[in-house]
C-alpha cells in the first residue's frame, strides 16, 4: 500500500526575515518535529487536503498555496488536475512507502497549541530549520527533503543538503 500526501511549508516574514511552522509529531515510533500535513483522502485534491491538514494540525487557515492559480482541471470522462507544487518527494526505501506533495503555504488565524497528533507547534527562524534538519531524528524524513531544499533556496547551506547530494550523485 502506498500513502500519498500533502504538507505545508508555511512561511512568514518578520522584521525581514522569513520564519516558518513546525510541529511535533506525537505519536509512538514517530517522535519529531516536521511540518504540518498528511494523507489526501480518495478523490480529495492535493489544495484541498494540505488546507484541511493545516487546519487540524495547527488550527490555521490557508489562504495561499504555491501554485494554486497556475492549476488545471479537466472534465473527460475522469475529472483530472494539474498543478505545480513547491517540491514532491518519494519515499525508495525505508518503514512507509508513500509519495507526496510540499506546498509553501500563507495563512490566517490563531495557532493552537496542540493538533491532531501534534504538540509544540510554533514559528521557527530558517537558522532553527537549519538546526533541526542537521541532527539525525529531529526532523520528520519525508519533511526532511523539503526542508532542505527550502533552505536551499533561500540561501542556506546544511550539512544535510551534502548528504543528499553525495547519495543522489551516487558517490556514497
Amino acid at each position: 500500500m502506498i500513502f500519498v500526501n500533502a504538507r505545508a511549508i508555511i512561511e512568514r516574514t518578520v522584521d525581514g526575515k522569513k520564519e516558518v511552522v513546525v510541529q511535533w509529531r506525537n505519536k509512538p515510533g514517530e517522535e519529531c518535529y516536521e511540518f504540518p500535513g498528511g494523507r489526501i483522502d480518495a478523490f480529495e485534491s492535493f489544495y484541498d487536503a494540505v488546507k484541511r491538514e493545516v487546519k487540524e494540525e495547527t488550527g490555521l487557515d490557508v489562504t495561499y498555496a504555491t501554485g494554486q492559480s497556475e492549476r488545471i482541471q479537466i472534465k473527460d470522462g475522469w475529472v483530472l488536475e494539474g498543478f505545480k507544487p513547491y517540491s514532491f518527494y518519494q519515499t525508495l526505501e525505508g518503514g512507509v512507502d508513500s509519495l507526496g506533495c510540499h506546498f509553501i503555504c500563507q495563512v490566517t488565524g490563531e495557532m493552537l497549541p496542540e493538533g491532531d497528533d501534534t504538540k509544540d507547534i510554533k514559528w521557527i527562524s530558517l537558522n532553527k530549520l537549519k538546526d533541526l534538519v542537521s541532527v539525525e531524528g529531529q526532523f520528520g524524513c519525508v519533511d526532511k527533503v523539503a526542508a532542505l531544499l527550502y533552505l536551499k533556496d533561500a540561501g542556506i547551506s546544511t550539512k544535510g543538503e551534502r548528504a543528499c547530494a553525495i547519495v543522489l550523485s551516487g558517490d556514497r
